[in-house]
């Protein structure tokens, strides 16, 4: 068999696997509930996987793994470190339960909703909707992006076809199937993901000679424009540890606003399955995540082989695994486009049911029955699909091309803008709605002046990356003091959002044994 079928082959098998799941989980997505949230009825390990696939594309494995890996040598790894225990661990049990709890008692699909109705603002829903679907798009551009440079090295393919194809084909299952068919889809991507990585590792580290020798290479490698201290990129903080806490905060605490990532909490059964999901989300986290930033870690042994200042950050990865054999340049290849493709199908569910039923529903279109919302949000998937798409070819053509500078703009403005009042409205009853449109204005300046007119902010923030940092850390400061300065919400309405707490319900002994003891 020749090395170009040994790389084919797994990929058309791959395709077909996830358009026919799309297909067969048509039943599923008949109704609103069903669509954008699988019925509220999605067990632990689905939850979990989709949650992770999620959250790490290529945007983390071509894109942040090779720039991050490069500068902070192997310390890039606290990176998925805290992607684990504060962007997974920490999220779920901080945000799961109570997301889940509130979000049904407000009858709300969305984040935009969720804020609509926890502040009794229309106003504030369509801000979110606009802010959520304007930021994502950078971000649907930067998948497109870290996918074609791991195409063209193993395939020599035109980036244009890289680009339709995972769009066509996304589109298609998320389509067909919305949520429960990207749940499905993700379950196996992020098995993909797991095997995929480890094999990646191990592969190079054996090219290097072994884990100690790769790491002996590494600490004689110097870098004067970073650091002058010996053995640097081989140091448990690296060159920059202040320029690493912002990479760690941004992707990690940065989940928490994320309106892609929290709506997984919407969807999940049961208590049981928020425990589960933890953990699960968490082991997968470590492994995945982890396994990236190590690998980058070591991107500087290719050095000869890599020329950052005319390739770019985005060229290290693809380079490392370039002279891998065919049989795993193929795992890798399946590896990104699971990557991107569970990432891009949870992008375009969110933006489309967003704008559906928090802009459009009520607001442009008067009386929308359930069939005709989700009408229009498969409509919208492919709207969204289309301009990421035309995007991306017109990003890919001009002269912003570090894949971590689009994410960061993106996460930086939607985590900042969502992360305080939405926890703040989960677990504090004086948050007010101006502090809200606050936090929203403040972030969306920041983060937009930092675009047009990055250079003359501080040399710390003029990277996208540290003003999204900036900005969530400030938003936790911002919402709580707003709130304070600003009048209440209505005592009545406020008492009977929280009572979602306070109900009782009853349960087996299985999931609870009661607070005495059974006789």
């Amino acid at each position: 068999m020749s090395d170009m079928m040994i790389k084919v082959i797994p990929l058309i098998l791959f395709f077909a696997v996830m358009v026919g799941i799309g297909l067969y989980c048509r039943r599923h997505a008949t109704d609103v509930n069903g669509f954008v949230l699988g019925g509220r009825s999605v067990g632990p390990w689905l939850t979990a996987f989709a949650y992770g696939t999620s959250y790490f594309s290529a945007v983390v494995f071509v894109g942040y793994a090779g720039q991050f890996g490069w500068r902070y040598g192997i310390a890039a790894t606290w990176a998925g470190i805290g992607n684990a225990l504060l962007g997974s661990l920490l999220a779920w049990v901080v945000l799961g339960r109570r997301t889940r709890i509130m979000t049904q008692h407000l009858d709300s699909a969305t984040m935009p909703e969720f804020f609509g109705k926890r502040f009794g603002s229309r106003a504030l829903k369509l801000c979110a909707s606009v802010i959520i679907f304007i930021f994502l798009i950078p971000y649907t551009a930067s998948l497109y992006n870290g996918l074609s440079r791991l195409f063209a090295m193993a395939f020599d393919v035109d980036y244009s076809v890289c680009v339709i194809a995972m769009a066509v084909l996304t589109g298609v299952y998320v389509i067909a199937g919305g949520y429960m068919a990207t749940a499905i889809n993700d379950f196996i991507q992020g098995i993909i993901m797991i095997v995929g990585i480890i094999a990646v590792i191990l592969a190079v580290l054996k090219s290097q000679g072994g884990f100690l020798a790769a790491l002996d290479g590494l600490a004689r490698v110097s870098d004067p424009s970073v650091s002058t201290t010996p053995g640097v990129f081989a140091s448990f903080f690296g060159p920059d540890p202040v320029g690493l806490l912002g990479v760690v905060l941004l992707t990690s605490l940065g989940t928490w606003g994320l309106p892609q990532m929290v709506q997984k909490f919407y969807a999940i059964k049961s208590e049981n399955a928020i425990s589960k999901g933890t953990i699960i989300s968490t082991i997968f986290a470590i492994i995945v995540s982890g396994g990236c930033y190590f690998l980058g870690g070591f991107g500087r042994l290719y050095s000869d082989e890599i020329d950052v200042a005319a390739n770019g950050y985005d060229s290290i990865i693809p380079t490392m695994l370039s002279g891998l054999p065919t049989i795993l340049i193929a795992i890798v290849v399946i590896l990104v486009l699971s990557a991107s493709m569970s990432t891009l199908s949870s992008l375009v569910l969110a933006s489309s049911s967003t704008l559906t039923l928090d802009f459009i529903k009520d607001n442009i279109i008067k009386d929308m029955d359930e069939k005709r919302q989700v009408r229009w949000m498969r409509a919208l998937v492919v709207v969204f699909i289309a301009i990421s798409v035309v995007l991306a070819l017109i990003q890919y053509k001009s002269n912003v091309t570090f894949i971590a500078q689009l994410m960061g703009i993106s996460w930086g403005a939607l985590a900042g803008a969502f992360l305080a009042p939405f926890l703040y409205g989960l677990y504090w009853k004086r948050t007010t709605r101006a502090a809200c449109w606050v936090n929203f204005i403040f972030t969306t300046v920041v983060m937009l002046a930092n675009i047009f007119v990055g250079s003359s902010f501080p040399a710390l923030l003029q990277s996208p990356i540290n003003a999204g940092a900036f900005c969530m850390l400030a938003g936790l400061v911002i919402v709580p003091v707003v709130s304070l300065l600003t009048p209440a919400s209505a005592p009545a309405r406020v008492e009977e959002i929280f009572s979602c707490y306070s109900q009782t319900v009853t349960v087996s002994v299985r999931d609870s044994i009661g607070d005495e003891s059974v006789q």
